[in-house]
């Protein structure tokens, strides 16, 4: 179970897994103490259960105990599949309230849009403001956050989250990494190596040439300036109407995060932000390591039925483009996604070889990034504790 506070508004608390007889009892400990805190603090409570496999008869039961007397403002239940859906709905639970999306109930809580409960989904939802893709951006960000600050809290002796967020957003603006890298870096690296530095004895090695239009003026350290100029190279290589950086996210392994973009709208990035597998095309070519092209999304079934189909649809885009970021280890950590409005493989030989050098060298700049710049921001937050 991970807990995201989301907005001033709501908090989601994600389940996934199976929930059986002997989670129950978990289950509800957990409710309890969500929904007490959530209570206080004015909040309503969100269950994302977009990840939970089965649902028994002891869990549903759980779940009615703690909700029954919230009928008047239910739990927003969230992403249930078809099997979850069946069970939650052959039991009267007069205080839940089934919701296709997280987004759906986020807008219901924020009062941006009608009541959507039990609907189908649909994708775009055109009605859906920024406000509420702003909410589900957070949602993703913030569990991340969250697991960071314990593990400050835990090995600074810090006294509380507040200032485990100052020491994140200090190491952030020191070096100009945003607030989550840091945050994920903490996470995902082995512990501190001495009391006084992190990684003793690491060398730092000069960045890669980038081999961007106007080099000269793109820092390597600032990791916005570089993938938005990067992204711009990918669309002017490849004559696209549009394009879209994906970078491996380092605490899911096998998850790709949206981090740069050129002419896409706000609910296709919503729906690309997080990609966690085919059928969208980045998943596909960091999956099979080579340049994958989709002559015509419309063409096939199973991207033209999926979300990540009718996003690119509703913008406009018929064929897609794309080229993984391959280092020289073989290690793919990225994506460079290309989109144009006409069907067909447009891409001639000489484009083709001109955006897999841009993503190799991509490839290479990510990972001195990470070994250098990233490692800087633990080092700078490292040093202040110890200092303290």
């Amino acid at each position: 179970m991970t807990v995201q506070p989301v907005t001033e508004r709501a908090v989601v608390l994600r389940l996934s897994g199976t929930l059986d007889a002997q989670d129950a009892g978990v289950l509800g400990r957990e409710l309890a103490v969500r929904l007490r805190r959530a209570d206080e603090r004015g909040l309503r409570l969100v269950l994302d259960m977009s990840a939970v496999h089965r649902v028994s008869g002891t869990a549903v039961h759980t779940l009615d105990a703690h909700t029954r007397h919230r009928a008047a403002e239910p739990v927003l239940v969230t992403g249930a599949t078809a099997q979850v859906r069946r069970v939650l709905t052959t039991t009267s639970l007069p205080g839940i309230r089934l919701y296709p999306s997280l987004e759906g109930a986020l807008a219901v809580v924020c009062g941006t849009r009608a009541d959507q409960a039990e609907k189908p989904p649909s994708y775009p939802a055109e009605n859906t403001s920024g406000e509420v893709f702003g909410l589900r951006a957070k949602a993703r960000t913030s569990g991340i956050i969250g697991m960071a600050q314990g593990i400050l809290i835990a090995r600074y002796a810090l006294t509380g989250p507040a200032d485990a967020f100052a020491l994140l957003r200090a190491a952030s603006q020191h070096h100009n990494v945003p607030v989550r890298v840091v945050a994920s870096a903490v996470v995902t690296a082995p512990p501190p190596w001495t009391a006084q530095q992190w990684f003793p004895g690491r060398r730092h090695t000069p960045p890669p040439v980038l081999g961007l239009p106007q080099a000269d003026r793109v820092d390597p350290r600032d990791r916005r300036h570089v993938l938005r100029a990067a992204v711009y190279a990918a669309v002017t290589l490849g004559d696209a109407d549009a394009a879209e950086i994906h970078l491996t996210d380092s605490v899911q392994d096998e998850a790709l995060v949206l981090e740069a973009h050129h002419g896409l709208d706000a609910a296709y990035r919503d729906c690309l932000a997080l990609v966690d597998g085919p059928p969208a095309v980045c998943a596909r070519a960091r999956g099979e390591g080579r340049p994958v092209t989709v002559p015509d999304v419309a063409a096939e079934p199973d991207l033209a039925g999926h979300p990540v189909g009718r996003a690119a649809l509703a913008v406009g885009t018929r064929a897609l483009h794309g080229v993984p970021m391959v280092t020289e280890d073989g290690d793919c950590n990225g994506v460079v996604s290309l989109h144009r409005a006409d069907p067909g493989a447009w891409l001639q030989p000489g484009q083709e070889a001109g955006l897999d050098g841009l993503a190799r060298n991509l490839a290479a700049w990510r990972s001195w990034y990470r070994r250098t710049v990233v490692q800087d921001a633990l080092e700078y937050l490292h040093t202040r504790c110890a200092e303290d």
